[in-house]
């Protein structure tokens, strides 16, 4: 088995830092966003957007984190 090449897996540490931030972030936004829109009494439609901007944050989350598996196999 070859040696892992250091520059790759920096590369790979580093999209996971990225994918974590956004987990993370998503999180803390799209919660602070429902918690503002109850506040303010905001229509229900505005909930759905900021649900379906969050499920693409993961998605696109889940997408990267599956690339980076698949990199540390081969």
């Amino acid at each position: 088995m070859a040696l892992p090449d250091p520059e790759m897996e920096r590369q790979l540490a580093r999209q996971a830092r990225l994918v974590a931030f956004v987990i993370a972030g998503t999180m803390l936004l799209w919660m602070g966003a429902q918690w503002v829109g109850g506040e303010m009494g905001l229509e229900p439609r505005y909930a759905i957007l900021f649900d379906f901007a969050a499920l693409a944050a993961f998605f696109w989350a889940l997408v990267v984190t599956y690339q980076i598996w698949r990199k540390r196999q081969g």
